[in-house]
């Protein structure tokens, strides 16, 4: 069963993009497994052009450093196979209006920008190319981008209502915690590489003196009460989360072992930092073997582009291309 998943290289990858996609990409990759840094997705945000190739490179190399292997399954850099694109305006095609206005994430990321650029309106359907280009029965996602995977399933019944049954009817697979992090200080905000905000965010490469700091700051409340309660304590809520992502148990299994908050933070830093520690040290090895990120991103795209061309040249032709 073939699965689908990417990653937008936007900034330094932090906790949230680990537990809410890349580990999950590295428990459930096999031979059908196909993971893509999604650069096409980064140029709805202002970035310079050298800053925009590093980050491209950060996230391919933090992606193989999770444990996400290229010998295994296919790991590629989106730009590189010109079927996203292609399949992008087919599908534009079959999409409405409606539907992206409906779209949470572009009313949020609009608010922040003073000026809107219309891919960020329409990369919904970029990221269902992305998807349906594989005939990709599962997606690893965090639970920001249910709503993008639900679009993507309605666009593909559509199109294979209309024109055949050419693409794969997609499911959604989250993880059962960590789902969403959210910002260390301002726990109602998702954590996010484009919206910066330094004690609030743990980066995957942070020093660990630095991972202690911002879980000691990280907003609580002040009552006291050790409880999973994500209405009423957010920030709390958010920590337990993180914590039951790594220990593999609930939060309210968690929140029943500690009476106070100092205890919880200070476990949660150390078992975040042993987490941590191999990724950090197997990104800067990477880093360091020169042209090992560029062969692996030429092996990629070389075996993307065999299965995307096929699924892509089936589309068009049932729209009635030449």
């Amino acid at each position: 069963m073939r699965l689908f998943s990417g990653i937008q290289p936007t900034g330094p990858m932090h906790i949230g993009n680990y537990f809410g996609a890349l580990k999950q990409w590295a428990e459930m990759q096999d031979a059908e497994s196909v993971y893509s840094v999604v650069d096409l997705h980064a140029l709805t945000i202002d970035t310079d052009p050298l800053i925009r190739r590093e980050y491209s490179l950060d996230a391919m190399a933090s992606v193989l450093a999770v444990g996400v292997d290229p010998l295994v399954g296919t790991v590629f850099l989106q730009s590189r196979v010109p079927y996203h694109a292609q399949m992008n305006w087919l599908l534009e095609c079959v999409t409405s209006f409606g539907e992206l206005s409906r779209m949470t994430q572009f009313k949020e990321k609009s608010e922040r920008q003073t000026s809107v650029r219309a891919g960020l309106f329409t990369y919904p359907v970029l990221m269902a190319s992305d998807v349906l280009l594989y005939r990709s029965a599962q997606v690893p996602v965090g639970e920001d981008q249910r709503q993008h995977i639900e679009l993507t399933r309605e666009v593909a019944l559509r199109f294979n209502n209309r024109y055949g049954e050419v693409f794969t009817i997609p499911e959604a697979v989250l993880p059962s915690a960590g789902a969403r992090v959210m910002d260390l200080q301002e726990p109602t905000r998702k954590m996010s590489k484009s919206v910066s905000s330094p004690l609030g965010t743990i980066y995957l490469l942070d020093d660990p003196a630095d991972v202690e700091k911002k879980v000691m700051k990280a907003v609580t409340d002040t009552d006291g009460d050790v409880r999973y309660d994500p209405e009423a304590k957010p920030g709390l809520s958010n920590l337990l989360e993180i914590f039951a992502a790594l220990a593999g148990e609930t939060p309210v299994a968690l929140a029943s072992r500690y009476q106070r908050y100092g205890d919880l933070k200070a476990d949660l830093a150390e078992r975040l930092n042993a987490c941590l520690a191999p990724i950090a040290q197997r990104y800067r090895e990477l880093r360091a073997e020169e042209g090992e990120i560029e062969r692996v991103i030429n092996e990629g795209t070389e075996r993307a582009s065999a299965i995307a061309g096929e699924v892509y040249r089936e589309a068009a032709r049932a729209m009635g291309l030449l």
